[in-house]
């Protein structure tokens, strides 16, 4: 288990029962970097990651 899947789990149980849009979660994710700047490449890489997610799809 990765450190990071505590704060995964964490979410999902918060927050999973919620619905929220893709707009949403890039205003958040903004907000993130701009709290914590030293972020920006790893929350670039996830935002890369989820909207490129389809193009995967069809690749296969």
């Amino acid at each position: 288990m990765y450190f990071t899947d505590r704060g995964i789990e964490e979410l999902a149980n918060r927050r999973g029962e919620e619905e929220v849009t893709f707009e949403w979660l890039a205003e958040r994710l903004r907000e993130f970097v701009d709290l914590n700047p030293e972020f920006e490449i790893p929350v670039e890489r996830l935002a890369t990651w989820l909207a490129r997610l389809d193009d995967e799809d069809e690749d296969e």
